[in-house]
C-alpha cells in the first residue's frame, strides 16, 4: 500500500511531464489531421492558429531558457495555457486568432515589410518591347519616335566626347 501513495505522489509531482507531450502534440496532431479530413473552415483555423501559437511559445522557451529555469511554475503555467488553447470547450486558440491576431492583421498598426506599391508584385517584370508598347499606346507613336531619336542623339554625343551624360529625369 506504501508504494501505491509513492506512486501516485511521482505522477502528481510530475503530471507536467506526463500530461504535457500528450496535451501538446499528441492531441493536436490527431485533432489537426481530422480537421484537414473535414471541410470546415472553424477547425482548420482552430489548428492553424494552435500551431502557430505552440511555435511561438517554443521560440519563447528557447531564447529565454536560462530566465525560465528560474521560474519553477513554469511548466504547469505552459500546460494550462496548452490546455486552454486545445481543449474543444474553451477554444483558446481561436480566440487568440480572433482577437488579436485577425485584427492586427486586417488593419496593421507598424509596417513591418515593405511591400513595393504595384498592382502586382507577383508578376513577371516589363520587358522593353512590353515598355515600349505601353509608351506608345499612352503618347503615341511620333513620341515614342522623338524618345529613341533624343537617345539616340545624347548616345553619339556621349561616344564622341568621351563621357557620360546622366539623364535627370531617370527617378532612382
Amino acid at each position: 500500500m506504501g508504494s501505491d501513495n509513492n506512486v501516485l505522489a511521482v505522477i502528481a509531482k510530475n503530471i507536467d511531464v506526463l500530461a504535457l507531450p500528450l496535451v501538446s502534440l499528441v492531441y493536436p496532431l490527431y485533432a489537426s489531421i481530422k480537421a484537414i479530413e473535414t471541410k470546415s473552415r472553424a477547425d482548420d483555423r482552430q489548428w492553424l492558429t494552435y500551431w502557430v501559437l505552440y511555435s511561438l511559445i517554443t521560440l519563447f522557451e528557447l531564447t529565454f531558457s536560462k530566465a525560465i529555469e528560474w521560474f519553477p511554475i513554469w511548466s504547469y503555467a505552459k500546460l494550462a495555457a496548452i490546455c486552454w488553447l486545445v481543449l474543444p470547450y474553451f477554444n483558446g486558440a481561436s480566440y487568440v486568432y480572433e482577437n488579436f491576431i485577425r485584427p492586427f492583421y486586417r488593419n496593421p498598426q507598424v509596417k513591418i515589410w515593405y511591400v513595393p506599391l504595384k498592382k502586382d508584385i507577383f508578376s513577371k517584370p516589363d520587358d522593353v518591347l512590353t515598355a515600349a508598347e505601353k509608351y506608345i499606346e499612352e503618347h503615341g507613336p511620333q513620341a515614342f519616335e522623338r524618345l529613341i531619336a533624343k537617345q539616340a542623339d545624347r548616345d553619339a554625343r556621349s561616344r564622341r566626347n568621351n563621357y557620360m551624360i546622366f539623364d535627370d529625369d531617370y527617378r532612382y
